[in-house]
């Protein structure tokens, strides 16, 4: 797509697509896993409990830390023969603490390309999780002023995209989602008639790990390899 394209709407993902988000959970995991220190099971089987007690919580408490500290607790009282008592509790929850209101790590060139891309074209922030959390990211971000709306959804599925096409009537054939998660943002997005723009991130969460998708007919799917790149085709 030439730099001279017709103005485009683009859905813009946020954690690990616009600033670092996995890595400071993925350290959580290290340390609560070491703390767990299970005689039986070695790390990457505790990892996999953990990973499918995650997929139990998304359903019951969704997306942020209060689910992520409920699947730490849970994944603690299925591997350990200790009961989770109240200082057990306070250790395990002293895991999330460093990912609450950590300072925001952009990722390379965010800032210099957002303001080149919302000259040009309309930007809508579209992130999923707890809404106080991203809320206060964005804020914390500094990036705000680059979007014309920010939406905080629950789920990131063909149904969420359609309901965002509807809301700020867009045209599909001029909407792209940019994120960094196939499962989230490549194919739900894909599904629902948009195009995409996937820009992977090499510690994305494995929850969000899914094959990409190919682009139907009439659709299109870039692949790049840094967010900087998108001032090239847009």
């Amino acid at each position: 797509m030439a730099k001279s394209c017709p103005p485009q709407t683009l859905l813009i993902d946020a954690d690990d697509t616009l600033w670092e988000n996995n890595i400071y959970f993925e350290r959580a995991i290290e340390r609560f896993i070491s703390f767990l220190n299970h005689h039986e099971f070695a790390a990457e089987q505790v990892r996999k409990v953990l990973n499918d007690v995650e997929r139990e919580c998304i359903v019951t408490h969704g997306y942020g830390l209060h689910s992520f500290l409920h699947a730490l607790v849970r994944t603690f009282e299925r591997l350990s023969p200790q009961p989770v008592t109240p200082e057990l509790y306070a250790q395990i929850k002293s895991f999330t603490h460093k990912i609450e209101n950590h300072a925001i790590e952009l990722l390379p060139e965010v800032p210099e390309t957002l303001g080149y891309l919302s000259a040009r074209h309309q930007l809508i922030l579209v992130t999923k999780g707890a809404l106080p959390e991203q809320n206060g990211k964005v804020e914390r971000s500094g990036l705000k002023d680059h979007f014309a709306a920010v939406e905080v959804v629950a789920e990131k599925n063909k149904t969420m995209y359609g309901q965002v096409v509807e809301k700020f009537n867009l045209s599909p054939k001029s909407t792209w989602m940019v994120g960094n998660s196939p499962r989230s943002d490549i194919n739900p997005a894909l599904a629902a008639g948009l195009h995409a723009v996937f820009v992977p991130h090499g510690d994305t969460w494995i929850l969000e790990h899914e094959e990409v998708n190919s682009a139907p007919p009439q659709q299109k799917l870039l692949i790049v390899g840094r967010f900087a790149e998108l001032r090239e085709h847009f």
